[in-house]
């Protein structure tokens, strides 16, 4: 299901698509905004620079997720948006968007919904992040991603990219996931990574 799939058809069709390579740039950290975006395709990381120019992923936004959602009361973008593999994103630009919102408080109760439930996603990303553990925040992770009525979590980057997303160095995901596959807590296979049964923390 699309984040934004409820809006009215000519808002709809003030929106553009756009096709991203892997490792294609959307807009960078300081650019001028101009539209919020919803991925239809792919994943689109959200980064940005430290003082040190090392780069922080925030956010990998997968199908069906909006992102910079910020820019509609923003005027430059606060990171960059890469994407992490080939990717199809859609743009609203933020103009029409804002004015619909002001003319139909409805319309705009759906998109706070919208905003209240990624919310509640990133604070559990936040939540995880504070788990000191690498087995503990992986196994954290793993329950949280599986598909719904499914223990299995379906792999669609590499493991560096996993790493990235968890705040662990890939040497240390390595290290947990043998430990874990060792222990026959988990499973890996070309589907991507399942829970096979409570591991003693």
């Amino acid at each position: 299901m699309r984040a934004l799939d409820w809006l009215p058809t000519a808002l709809r069709e003030r929106s553009t698509c756009r096709a991203l390579k892997a490792g294609e740039t959307l807009f960078r950290q300081g650019d001028k905004t101009f539209a919020i975006f919803e991925v239809e395709q792919g994943r689109v990381r959200l980064i940005r620079h430290a003082v040190d120019q090392h780069p922080v992923v925030l956010h990998s936004a997968r199908p069906g997720e909006l992102f910079a959602e910020a820019a509609l009361f923003a005027e430059r973008y606060q990171c960059d948006a890469v994407a992490a593999t080939a990717a199809r994103v859609r743009a609203y630009p933020k103009g029409p968007l804002l004015a619909a919102f002001r003319a139909d408080p409805a319309l705009a109760e759906r998109f706070m919904a919208v905003l209240a439930h990624q919310i509640h996603a990133l604070r559990a990303r936040l939540e995880e992040r504070n788990i000191r553990s690498a087995r503990r925040r992986l196994l954290h992770h793993l329950a949280l991603a599986a598909a719904p009525g499914s223990r299995t979590m379906k792999l669609d980057g590499t493991l560096i990219d996993l790493a990235a997303e968890l705040g662990l160095t890939h040497e240390a995901l390595y290290r947990t996931l043998a430990a874990l596959e060792k222990d026959g807590a988990i499973r890996r296979s070309r589907a991507g990574i399942t829970l096979r049964r409570h591991p003693a923390l």
